[in-house]
């Protein structure tokens, strides 16, 4: 059980935000993560997880063995979402501007036009992304960061939202290469999906090609919709206790080991806002920041989950 208590009320939220905003999307909220979990089963806390990374606008990173269902579950993200949705497949041959675009000359016109690279999208799947060069990895960094990437010294803006799910292959396999630290922590979250439970897998033998499942399922969210929410997240309120045990944490990742960055605060911060928002609430509460405490942190101080869920159980909540 997470510590802390969902029932705890905070009469100053209703001065940050109007309930009635909230109120009107938590039938999609609820909608959405009903639809995903009947393609992604058993798999419900990661599935809730991804929806968070979404709503507080930070790109979210699939490890785990090929096979498990990394590249199923974004499809789904994307289809659900209802927005513009392009795919890369990295290789190790890939260029960077096979991601961004490059500058070709028209030779009617006599000028060089940019043609736009699959990146120019709402959500980015970059599939397999450690199959590919750092140097092209890197050509994501901009991108991610600033919602823009430049090209021959001219800067162009990404469609908004934009978002990047990766997905990664364990390095033991053949072929891969490590994300280096600048770009781990881009990623707001990092999830495992792990096995399917043995009913589950039996359902999915059963049950028909996932894809097909996916294209049967209606768009839940539009752009405007995701815009809006993401907004909302931000005015989600945390108190003053709230933000000290966020601190708390922090400190205690810092005591001998590469610690929590201040990015990454600010990134758990985020993502506890984003969390209290499917929850139903307009305010944060320890167990929002416990349940998205070890996706936001553990590859921004090169730990496993376990390891810091062990140590999030060494600070006491207030």
């Amino acid at each position: 059980m997470l510590w802390g208590s969902n029932k705890t009320a905070n009469t100053e939220s209703a001065e940050i935000l109007d309930d009635q905003q909230l109120m009107v999307f938590y039938p999609k909220i609820d909608a959405f993560l009903k639809q995903i979990n009947l393609i992604i089963l058993d798999k419900n806390h990661q599935t809730k997880l991804a929806l968070c990374s979404l709503l507080a606008g930070g790109h979210i990173l699939f490890e785990d063995l090929p096979g498990l269902g990394k590249t199923t579950l974004s499809s789904s993200l994307a289809h659900l979402a209802g927005l513009k949705f392009q795919r890369i497949q990295f290789t190790n041959d890939m260029l960077a501007s096979d991601v961004i675009g490059i500058n070709m000359f028209n030779q009617k016109e006599h000028l060089f036009e940019f043609k736009h690279g699959p990146i120019f999208t709402q959500i980015l799947l970059a599939d397999e992304i450690n199959r590919c060069s750092p140097k092209t990895q890197s050509a994501l960094l901009e991108a991610m960061e600033e919602g823009m990437t430049t090209v021959d010294g001219v800067r162009y803006v990404l469609p908004q939202p934009f978002w990047v799910i990766a997905t990664q292959n364990p390095l033991f396999q053949s072929g891969t290469y490590a994300l280096p630290e600048s770009q781990l922590d881009r990623f707001l979250m990092r999830l495992s999906l792990g096995y399917p439970s043995r009913q589950a897998e039996k359902t999915l033998l059963q049950q028909h090609s996932r894809q097909e499942l996916i294209a049967g399922l209606a768009h839940v969210f539009h752009e405007k919709d995701i815009l809006d929410l993401q907004q909302l997240v931000q005015k989600i309120h945390t108190s003053d206790a709230v933000l000290e045990y966020i601190l708390d944490l922090a400190e205690e990742t810092r005591k001998g080991r590469q610690g929590l960055s201040t990015r990454g605060v600010l990134s758990l911060k985020k993502a506890a806002q984003a969390y209290a928002l499917i929850e139903q609430r307009g305010f944060v509460t320890p167990d929002d920041v416990q349940a998205v405490f070890g996706a936001v942190v553990a590859h921004r101080i090169g730990a496993t989950e376990a390891e810091v869920i062990k140590l999030m159980h060494q600070v006491s909540v207030a």
